[in-house]
Order: C-alpha cells, then sequence, then structure tokens
C-alpha cells in the first residue's frame, strides 16, 4: 500500500466526535438575556445617585469654604 492510500482510508473512515450540549441552544441566549437584564437592573439602581445626598452635599460646602466635592 502507498502513503497516499493508507492517509486516503484513514481520512475516509475518520468519523466526527461531536459533543452534545448540555442543554439546548435557546437555553444560552435566555440565560444570556436574564444575565444582561439583571446587569442592567444593577446599572440602573445607581441612577442618580449624587442627588440622594444633597443635604449632605450642601452641608460639607459650608463647612468647608463653599467647594462642593466634586469629580474631575
Amino acid at each position: 500500500m502507498s502513503l497516499a492510500t493508507v492517509l486516503t482510508s484513514t481520512v475516509l473512515t475518520e468519523t466526527v466526535h461531536a459533543r452534545e450540549l448540555p442543554m439546548e441552544p435557546f437555553a444560552y441566549g435566555l440565560i444570556a438575556i436574564a444575565l444582561f437584564a439583571v446587569l442592567g437592573g444593577v446599572a440602573y439602581s445607581y441612577r442618580d445617585v449624587a442627588n440622594r445626598h444633597r443635604a449632605k452635599a450642601a452641608a460639607y460646602a459650608a463647612r468647608h469654604g463653599g467647594v462642593e466635592p466634586g469629580g474631575h
């Protein structure tokens, strides 16, 4: 047998070893949507946080010469 015959027979007799998914493919999408919804809820809960403590910021500014602590 020649090398070409051996390689050809090896390639033709090789089977595909596919792995099965542990759950249905659409379930991965549902999990991703749920995860993004939870993370979106966490991000949404931080909206307007700076304005929740306006009295504290005003008291700080009064104690420290009128300069409110700000960002950059």
